[in-house]
């Protein structure tokens, strides 16, 4: 099997490094790639959001699978073009994409498939957000409706702030989407869809802000571990009957079937499971934890997503091992990320026991050398016994790489290490049930 593997990141880089691990694939290439794809496989130099170049180029290749990694090149119909060439393509279809590009759109999907998520209001002037924000009370979230990288939310007990989020949305042309706050901890679980059948992969968490003790802004992502040991045994199974079956038997109803991997954004509240977000691919820290446990042929896996074929899949198998993932970003991000430094140490941080390096804003310099070409640079991923041997690797991994100004968060599931993750009792109505179902 010939693979063409879509996007320029970390989580593509993952991808491409589990494909190369299928007995099934016998080559793998990417467009555009980074400077650690470009050196285990071939990379194209074409624009990722064209249907047209992407379709070209697969043809060109005569790939057998086209697997599209970013949110960016799904809204633009890459995933359409490819599939409507005929080429087995895993990603949505731009209808579909639709979950991640309009956040109003997924919560419509959500109310008729009765998926339990936060009670929201979409805002289109600051009058109706500042109603929707008295409405709910603070902690205010405020989300811009479409295509942020991650990096569309505000939550803040701030009314000012949450109010100038929401005018900058609308100043840029667009809506926001105003919540209810949620506690608990956050999960992120990937559920794989040929369309009717689901196959869930196993659930992550992971870390958005960018400073350590979860304080500064948002970031697409600065870390992330897996599995998670204090979360419910029966989590996985709730999720796909709750969520994602639902969403994607609604989604295929309305003649727009979900072809990919649906990204379930959680929170473990007090008043039992709820969605903060889908996503259309795999997200970006996350995937390289969790493929770095995977030891279904990925390959296999996706072509059988892709055509029809996950409820002929066997069950998936996984290393024992813990997974830890620690992102490395420019300096200044995620404001106006540095870019163009040199880094230096990844050889030696790759020596490092159970640890390799996934590169993501990465391009080679003029000698030949890495440098940095992104605001988040690279992830060093570590498998361990357990959370505190996985830690201690990629911290010590990450401890022999250099780069001018790059900054790191040091506390990477260093609460679910200690012991110190709780989920909220249940609470209300679900209390009085749970106890009485007992």
């Amino acid at each position: 099997m010939k693979v063409l593997v879509i996007g320029p990141g970390g989580r593509e880089h993952a991808i491409v490094r589990s494909l190369l691990a299928d007995p099934a694939v016998s080559e793998v290439h990417a467009a555009p790639g980074n400077a650690g794809i470009a050196q285990v496989v071939p990379t194209h130099a074409i624009d990722a959001n064209s249907p047209e170049a992407v379709t070209a180029l697969a043809q060109k290749l005569g790939v057998d699978l086209v697997v599209v990694g970013p949110e960016a090149p799904l809204a633009a119909g890459v995933s359409d073009a490819v599939r409507e060439a005929g080429i087995p393509v895993f990603g949505p279809s731009r209808a579909a994409a639709q979950l991640e590009a309009s956040k109003a759109f997924a919560k419509q999907v959500m109310a008729e498939a009765g998926v339990p998520t936060a009670m929201a209001r979409v805002a289109g002037t600051a009058e109706e957000a500042a109603d929707a924000l008295d409405a709910f009370g603070a902690p205010y979230v405020v989300k811009d409706d479409g295509l942020a990288a991650g990096k569309g939310v505000v939550v803040t007990s701030d009314r000012d702030a949450a109010l100038a989020h929401a005018q900058a949305c609308f100043d840029a042309g667009g809506t926001v989407v105003i919540e209810e706050f949620l506690d608990g901890p956050e999960v992120s679980l990937f559920v794989l869809s040929d369309g009717r059948n689901v196959v869930p992969l196993a659930p992550a968490q992971d870390f958005k802000r960018i400073f350590d003790n979860d304080e500064g802004p948002n970031t697409g992502g600065m870390g992330a571990y897996t599995p998670l040991e204090w979360a419910p045994e029966t989590l996985v199974a709730e999720v796909v009957e709750r969520v994602a079956q639902p969403t994607i038997d609604e989604m295929a109803k309305r003649g727009t079937p979900f072809v990919g991997v649906l990204y379930c954004g959680l929170a473990l509240t007090s008043r039992g499971t709820r969605v903060i977000e889908f996503n259309a691919r795999f997200g970006d820290p996350e995937t390289q934890a969790v493929l770095a446990r995977l030891r279904t042929p990925l390959g296999s896996l996706l072509l059988a997503a892709s055509t029809g074929g996950l409820d002929r899949v066997e069950k998936l198998r996984w290393t024992p091992e813990t997974a830890v993932a620690v992102v490395l970003a420019s300096e200044h991000y995620p404001d106006t990320p540095r870019t163009g430094d040199r880094i230096r140490g990844l050889k030696k941080a790759a020596a490092v026991e159970g640890v390799h390096v996934l590169h993501a804003g990465t391009k080679l310099g003029e000698d030949g050398k890495v440098v940095s070409a992104g605001g988040r640079v690279l992830a060093v991923v570590a498998l361990g016994e357990d959370l505190t041997q996985a830690r201690e690797r990629a911290y010590e991994g990450m401890g022999e790489i250099g780069l001018d100004g790059g900054q790191y968060r040091r506390d990477i599931a260093a609460k679910a290490a200690r012991g110190d993750v709780r989920v909220p009792a249940p609470s209300g109505r679900r209390a009085a049930r749970v106890a009485g179902a007992e």
